[in-house]
């Protein structure tokens, strides 16, 4: 009986480096070939010895004959990845981890950022050096992209901030939440108390469409439709109205599907989330019953992942087809086994009438090489016109009042730092800051979605923090750091004197329970405080904490 990896895979690779028989892949160096979507185990291979599930931080592998319903495919998923690359048996060539020299004495590092890739890197940090760390974050609660971007729907996913927990707790870590760079405390004094400093502050933008109508009201980013349903709680939370009974998502990535997703699922089901409080109630009166998912190209190069789409096919009471196109067809009929078209063969095709009111029930249709050429309405979206990429069947209008935008994050200048606003991200070589001439700047360092653009899941965040922190920990041991001229205790003093709020790992922990009990009185994993006094409430300031 094997094991079989399923859809919550993290991709970070932690079952990689247990398994006893190199049964899993693609390793971290398989992938520098290109990007991939979740890790397999090889069934022929594979001892049933369990050390990758007991690993596995998000619960992802499971054994094969427990598979039940729709996850039965990632038997065939994980079978069919070995038949497409019978050379991944091969083992990779021994690394050992860069270190600082002894008698380095203390290395002091701030990381800004407490999502997927800032934890790497901390624990990178604490793993492969002595440095002392400083976790610093513009809100009063941790958890960046995991707490703020998973979808409500995926509890096993968000399982990774119960395995990111001893990160905080580590004695040679200090929390200073709710302090923000550039307002608080600026680049150049955090290098005063500090050899380095490691950016971690993601990509919270939105890409623009670049046509007409998209600014009307009815059409919204679906970065603000997560960090609504998902409680951000430095965003306006006002109210979504969700009166078309068509949604047209612009996109066809994963977050396209979680807004589809998450518009259509039962409430009962998301009232068992830690979904906004304010988004569970929108939802409840929602007249949301058709969600149109529209992707420039076709079925084999959608941006969604395999297991996502595996996720589609499995929402209580929706109906997931495909809007009928001689294209589709062909590549859908001529698809490898295990391709994502091969995966819509037994999906319905249906052609759609998008002047009309949608079909009855609940449903989300993918329409592949759809391209939207503008937003229509007087005052408000009323439809999108959309051209046919495949074809010269020319253009056609779906009718519907709200359109989400999801084609992508993009990242934010860094107070200090300097920005590439072609790609949104912060200039950088492998993870060292360089400036306009090329070279490096001392002591700064970037890691996630603002070094390498808002490409790659949670997992892919972990081979880049290795990456910057190999970086770092080699320009300390080549005394290229600027030595840091205040001590920690000084920068204790200087966020108190500017920010009287700010949250320590006492404060934090404190919010994360009061969330905790709140939810277990619904029976929720935990009810989310949707605003910074809110968060800040759930924790008062009585006593000075040296972490």
């Amino acid at each position: 009986m094997a094991y079989a990896v399923t859809q919550s895979c993290c991709n970070d690779a932690t079952c990689i480096s247990v398994c006893p028989v190199n049964c899993i892949h693609p390793t971290p160096e398989e992938r520098e070939a290109g990007p991939v979507e979740m890790v397999f185990i090889d069934p022929d291979t594979c001892i049933d010895c369990g050390a990758c599930a007991d690993a596995c931080p998000t619960g992802a592998i499971v054994p094969v004959d427990l598979l039940r319903g729709p996850d039965t495919v990632f038997a065939d998923l994980n079978r069919e990845y070995y038949e497409a690359h019978p050379d991944s048996a091969t083992w990779d060539a021994l690394t050992f981890p860069t270190t600082v020299p002894q008698g380095f004495g203390d290395l002091r590092v701030a990381v800004v950022g407490t999502g997927p890739s800032a934890v790497y890197a901390a624990r990178a940090l604490l793993t492969s050096s002595p440095a002392h760390v400083t976790m610093i974050d513009r809100l009063p609660v941790a958890g960046g992209l995991l707490r703020s971007g998973v979808a409500p729907d995926h509890p096993d996913t968000k399982r990774l901030e119960d395995a990111f927990a001893w990160t905080y707790d580590h004695l040679r870590v200090s929390v200073r939440l709710n302090v923000e760079v550039g307002r608080d405390v600026t680049h150049a004094e955090l290098l005063e108390h500090h050899h380095a400093v490691v950016y971690a502050v993601g990509a919270p933008g939105d890409r623009a469409l670049g046509i007409p109508g998209e600014d009307l009201p009815g059409s919204m980013a679906a970065a603000d439709l997560v960090a609504w349903y998902n409680a951000q709680p430095d965003r306006e939370h006002g109210d979504v109205a969700l009166a078309s009974e068509r949604v047209v998502v612009i996109g066809n990535g994963n977050v396209a599907l979680d807004v589809a997703r998450v518009l259509l699922t039962d409430p009962d089901a998301l009232a068992r989330t830690d979904i906004a409080d304010h988004a569970l109630d929108a939802l409840r009166r929602s007249r949301v019953r058709e969600v149109v998912v529209l992707g420039r190209r076709g079925p084999e190069e959608a941006a969604y992942s395999r297991s996502e789409l595996v996720g589609m096919r499995a929402i209580r009471g929706v109906d997931l087809v495909v809007e009928d196109h001689p294209r589709t067809r062909e590549v859908v009929e001529d698809a490898a086994v295990g391709s994502k078209a091969a995966m819509l063969r037994d999906v319905p095709r249906t052609t759609v009438d998008w002047s009309a009111p949608p079909a009855p029930g609940r449903r989300v249709v993918l329409a592949f090489w759809s391209a939207p050429v503008a937003l229509e309405g007087d005052g408000a979206v009323s439809g999108v016109r959309v051209a046919d990429t495949a074809s010269d069947a020319g253009e056609r209008v779906l009718a519907a009042s709200m359109v989400v935008r999801s084609i992508g994050y993009r990242g934010a200048p860094v107070p200090g730092l300097p920005f590439d606003t072609e790609t949104a991200t912060v200039p950088n070589d492998r993870g060292r800051v360089v400036d306009a001439t090329g070279r490096p700047v001392p002591g700064t360092y970037v890691v996630g979605w603002i070094k390498r653009g808002s490409r790659g899941g949670i997992g892919a965040n972990r081979s880049c923090a290795q990456e910057t922190v190999e970086a770092l920990v080699a320009d300390a041991s080549a005394d290229l750091l600027p030595p840091p001229t205040r001590s920690p205790r000084d920068l204790a003093l200087l966020l108190r004197r500017r920010r009287k709020d700010v949250v320590d790992l006492r404060r934090m922990r404190a919010i994360d329970r009061s969330e905790r009990l709140g939810g277990v009185v619904q029976g929720r994993p935990r009810r989310k405080f949707a605003t910074v006094p809110e968060l800040l409430g759930a924790a008062p300031r009585r006593w000075p904490s040296r972490r």
